[in-house]
């Protein structure tokens, strides 16, 4: 079997929460990408006609060294599988990572003995999402879709304190040379602007370097990257790429300039009538500020009981309380957030370190373990109150749990429906076996939206144009 077309572009996202952003990109750009939970066969892939870019939503962000090989190693074998145009490992657009976890410069070294690629261009800046890059340095808005201050990502108040992957490097090479030993080169901004990029792209390949991170401060120098990562797909395999949604938003602003995509503008109705249910893994800053305005405007605030959730063997008996409620809730017309934390102070998280710790887990292994543990405790909540409620609009909150989660809640697959806050766009869940087929998700991180973020998304008859988010 064969694709009716060559795959414009097929991307791994590192959490769930990424993967949307990555989907949007695409999907504003004009490209129809589905995002699979699963690498797909080709048989799946061809049952979505008219098909030109795909995703997984994949859980390495969360990862230790040795865990991150055993999950990359076939995805990529499987991308390649595919023949796509292009291979993107997309990370987030703060580039969490640390040399034990989510290590990004071993995804690196990983996809790029697969593909072969005689050098990875790397791109994080994403200036929708407040995110840029000069010089080598990344700075990052305070929250994804405001007006936030933008900080050098050093001192950003919530990178910079991250309870897993600190941000303490701004300069991406000295960050990536603590995690891998292959070297990185700079196209800074000063090279994009000259009027033939191309001339200095290849004066910089020939000092011989392994990765070229490229600056980004406008949408315009995401239309000239994208030229320069086409122009320079090998001729037997795809070109490998490291970064945020810049690669998809710079390469679908290429091929609109070419003429193979076309900027969609008609998306489906996102209307809903019921009350909204929220499961949060975040411990972000932004999430604490989003949870407390909407507990202040009649959402119901559940706590999941994390250490019991930990030292138990039976998870859905630890959360039969929070679904009973959280159903009760919902079938009196009021909408529902469940959360393993409100933010890094949560004293739920020392507490639940403790007892990773009495166990014997170092910090790499406790950050799998929680992503996985609430990830999918949160999943299992969605799944039981949609099938027992009438909920249609399911958001899911955090990077690191989200992945699970939406394994737990037994999809397979989701499409863009419609443009919200930028990096988080209401999507269509394809999930044959579980109440969340047909529903409408949400996947965002922990740094997306305006405090009032849970309060517009979950109104009543909302046009996604209207809200400020």
């Amino acid at each position: 079997m064969t694709l009716q077309k060559e795959l414009l572009l097929a991307f791994y996202g590192d959490d769930f929460t990424g993967s949307t952003d990555a989907l949007e990109s695409l999907s504003r750009s004009g490209a129809r990408t589905v995002l699979f939970i699963e690498p797909p066969t080709l048989e799946q892939v061809s049952q979505y006609k008219g098909l030109q870019a795909i995703g997984i939503a994949g859980i390495s962000r969360s990862l230790s060294l040795a865990n991150m090989e055993r999950e990359l190693l076939p995805t990529f074998e499987a991308l390649k599988s595919l023949s796509p145009r292009h291979v993107h490992y997309k990370v987030c657009s703060t580039f969490d990572s640390s040399p034990s976890i989510g290590n990004i410069g071993k995804a690196i070294e990983i996809g790029a003995e697969v593909f072969q690629s005689p050098w990875v261009p790397i791109l994080v800046a994403a200036p929708s999402l407040g995110r840029y890059c000069t010089f080598g340095n990344l700075f990052a808005r305070m929250g994804i879709g405001s007006q936030g201050v933008i900080h050098r990502l050093d001192r950003h108040p919530s990178m910079s304190v991250h309870p897993i992957t600190p941000a303490h490097e701004s300069d991406l090479r000295l960050h990536l040379a603590q995690q891998t030993e292959r070297t990185t080169g700079l196209f800074d901004i000063l090279q994009i602007e000259q009027p033939e990029p191309s001339v200095s792209l290849q004066e910089v390949l020939q000092k011989g370097v392994d990765n070229i991170l490229f600056d980004a401060l406008y949408d315009h120098h995401l239309v000239r990257i994208g030229q320069l990562l086409d122009e320079n797909v090998p001729p037997q395999s795809p070109l490998f790429s490291v970064g945020s949604s810049g690669i998809g938003s710079a390469l679908g602003a290429y091929w609109q300039q070419t003429g193979q995509l076309q900027t969609r503008t008609d998306w489906e109705s996102v209307e809903i009538d019921t009350p909204m249910l929220v499961v949060s893994g975040s411990c972000s800053p932004v999430s604490a500020q989003q949870i407390a305005w909407a507990e202040q405007r009649g959402f119901a605030s559940l706590a999941i009981n994390t250490a019991a959730l930990i030292e138990s063997d039976n998870t859905l008996e630890v959360l039969e309380i929070t679904i009973q409620e959280a159903i009760q809730k919902i079938r009196q017309g009021q909408s529902v957030i469940v959360h393993t934390s409100k933010d890094n102070q949560d004293p739920r998280i020392a507490q639940t370190n403790a007892i990773f710790e009495q166990k014997g887990l170092t910090p790499a292994e406790i950050r799998s373990q929680t992503g996985l543990i609430f990830g999918n405790a949160l999943g299992m909540v969605a799944r039981e109150v949609v099938a027992q409620t009438n909920v249609q609009r399911v958001v899911v909150a955090g990077g690191d749990t989200s992945s699970y989660a939406a394994r737990a809640m037994g999809i397979e697959a989701v499409e863009m429906l419609a443009p919200l806050t930028p990096g988080a766009p209401i999507c269509l869940a394809h999930a044959p076996s579980s109440a969340l087929d047909g529903k409408q998700v949400i996947f965002k991180g922990g740094q997306v939206g305006t405090e009032n973020y849970y309060e517009a998304v979950g109104g009543v008859s909302q046009n996604p144009d209207d809200i400020q988010l």
